[in-house]
């Protein structure tokens, strides 16, 4: 009898064991009033949830559509970038609603044994069909649903790899938004094609582990035709009685049942998803959940504020609403408590509009390293920065300098950084030529400051502006030809009749000669401005040097012959500062020519009264 009871009681454990690893494990079910989430705390995605809410009403009251004729949408797909509110927004619909709300975790059909994820999916809407009887509807939401509806085709134009070397993108900082994100792009690009060069040639597998490990890594097609089966059918008699007994004793089918579900998927990539799950009937409606405009921001900024204590005013928020483009929810949440977190470092609990800039240089470059130059590279560092500033000061309209420093960190040893001073779309010929110009500054600056000597640090600055130019020579209409380079090449390897080797190595011959003649003449204006505002480079390199990191306003300052936070201007313009700093340069030059320590110490300014 003992035997007989540890026998079942093994059983039951093992049995108990495989179905919760198999057909539970990575689906959550939520009961009605679990879900706190509202629609009120989302925001800056109003045009979003404005279309989401109509959803839920057709769920709340499905009979006005039906009898009109038509059917209720049971599918919808957020897709976006990272940290937009896509999963907050499923959240928010199932709050609203009252109803169940199932989470699914697309790790749940990751299938170690071929079967097991058509199998967990077919229970997965037993499971919805019976809640929504329950409670007159149900909602569900699949996270990064390109795992689920993936038939392993994905577009590059929607690959998010990241894995881009942390050198590249530290020298990117001081670049427009636009340009950031076309270098970015070429970076990803260039990732993508070195990762298709080594493209895995490992043997092939023996039957066993083809079968063991069939679908690893993701749903797999026979999870995919499960989801679609189970999408379509919903309708459809369901029951032995109903199918069986029903037909076996000739009486008509009983009319199913209406399961009121609700698909919310969500993904970022949704070229991933396949055609047959994004038809209509399945997935009705597809919303873009991306990058809040400026008055989304600034809700954003107003709500997560309100639940910390702070000094900020409204005109601090819209102007921090402004300088962070491209800011999602979750990087608007990480930005405040990262203040809040500077604020408590230094024993307040009250965060200010410093605590705010603080954590902003924090997010955008990190913690600096705690590195003392030699003066000597010191001094050449300031001056690279420095011409950065000045020039993009002078030349630029539309953006403001952020923050400059000279405090190393990562792979660069210093950073100038801009954002933008008001909301703007559109890019234009003379801005990507401002671009251009405060990158080649750099060159210049050191070229004029150094007796035509300059550093292997310009390198990222002249990779950035030779991307830049590029695209305005071959893809903008912004050069000397109006020619869509991609459009003639994707021509020729049509099979353009009159194409041949010669023409496409004199075109690119061409293309570079563009390229070199906008980027000398670029280089000139940067030459000739720095040359002009000599006085203020140095001017602007010596505040560098004192104090390691400024802001735009102690920039401004320095060139306007103001007071800044943390620079006053003023003693830049006194009579005698510029014989002050050409002797100490000049001291720098000597020591950077012998490779030796500079002779005279960094000038101090006395304090205006």
């Amino acid at each position: 009898a003992i035997s007989i009871l540890l026998s079942v009681t093994f059983s039951a454990f093992y049995l108990i064991f495989f179905y919760g690893i198999f057909f539970i494990g990575g689906i959550e079910t939520f009961k009605p009033g679990e879900i706190k989430t509202r629609f009120k705390d989302i925001w800056g995605q109003d045009h979003v949830v404005n279309r989401v809410k109509e959803n839920l009403d057709f769920l709340e009251k499905p009979q006005e559509i039906e009898s009109k004729g038509g059917y209720v949408p049971s599918g919808v797909l957020l897709w976006g970038p990272p940290g937009t509110g896509k999963t907050l927004m499923a959240e928010a619909a199932a709050g609203e609603t009252e109803r169940p709300y199932v989470f699914v975790d697309p790790q749940a059909f990751v299938q170690t044994f071929m079967g097991v994820a058509p199998m967990k999916m077919k229970w997965l809407y037993r499971r919805l069909r019976k809640l929504a009887l329950r409670y007159g509807g149900v909602v569900v939401f699949f996270d990064e649903a390109d795992v689920l509806g993936s038939r392993g085709q994905i577009s590059g134009q929607f690959d998010n790899s990241e894995s881009l070397a942390r050198e590249q993108i530290d020298h990117l900082h001081w670049l427009s938004p636009a340009s950031q994100h076309l270098i970015l792009d070429q970076l990803r690009a260039s990732n993508r094609g070195a990762s298709d060069d080594n493209a895995d040639t490992s043997p092939r597998r023996s039957l066993r582990e083809r079968i063991i490990m069939a679908g690893m890594g993701g749903g797999g097609m026979g999870t995919l035709q499960a989801l679609l089966t189970e999408m379509n059918g919903l309708n459809k008699p369901r029951g032995f009685f109903s199918r069986r007994i029903r037909q076996f004793l000739n009486m008509p089918a009983k009319k199913p049942p209406k399961f009121r579900i609700l698909h919310i998927f969500a993904t970022n990539l949704p070229s991933a998803l396949d055609a047959a799950l994004l038809r209509p009937g399945r997935i009705d409606r597809i919303y873009k959940v991306g990058y809040p405009m400026k008055e989304g921001r600034k809700k954003t900024y107003e709500g997560y504020f309100a639940k910390v204590k702070n000094t900020l005013t409204a005109d601090d928020i819209d102007r921090l609403a402004v300088m962070t483009p491209y800011s999602t929810g979750a990087s608007i949440k990480d930005l405040v408590n990262e203040a809040l977190l500077v604020a408590l470092r230094e024993g307040r609990e009250i965060v200010t509009w410093n605590d705010v800039i603080r954590a902003r240089y924090l997010r955008k470059v990190g913690e600096h390293e705690h590195v003392d130059y030699i003066e000597r590279e010191r001094h050449a560092i300031a001056l690279h920065e420095a011409s950065h500033a000045v020039a993009a000061y002078m030349r630029r309209k539309d953006l403001v300098i952020d923050f400059v420093s000279i405090e190393p960190g990562g792979s660069y040893l210093g950073v100038v950084s801009s954002t933008y001073d008001d909301e703007t779309f559109l890019r234009w010929r003379s801005t990507f030529e401002v671009d251009i110009l405060v990158s080649l500054a750099s060159l210049a600056g050191e070229r004029l400051f150094f007796s035509g000597d300059s550093s292997a640090g310009v390198s990222g600055d002249l990779r950035n502006a030779t991307t830049v130019s590029t695209w305005m020579e071959a893809m903008w209409g912004m050069g000397t030809t109006i020619s869509s380079a991609p459009a003639l090449l994707q021509t020729i390897g049509a099979g353009f009749p009159a194409a041949t080797g010669t023409n496409i190595d004199r075109d690119a011959a061409n293309l570079s000669s563009r390229i070199e003649s906008r980027l000398s003449r670029i280089y000139d204006q940067a030459r000739d401005l720095l040359t002009e505002q000599r006085t203020m480079v140095l001017a602007v390199a010596h505040a560098l040097e004192t104090h390691k990191t400024i802001s735009g306003e102690d920039v401004a300052a320095i060139i306007e012959n103001s007071v800044g936070p943390k620079v006053d201007g003023r003693v830049y313009h006194q009579p005698g500062f510029a014989a002050v700093a050409e002797q100490y340069h000049v001291a720098a030059l000597e020591a950077h020519q012998k490779v030796d320590d500079v002779a005279a110490p960094l000038p101090v300014l006395p304090a205006i009264d």
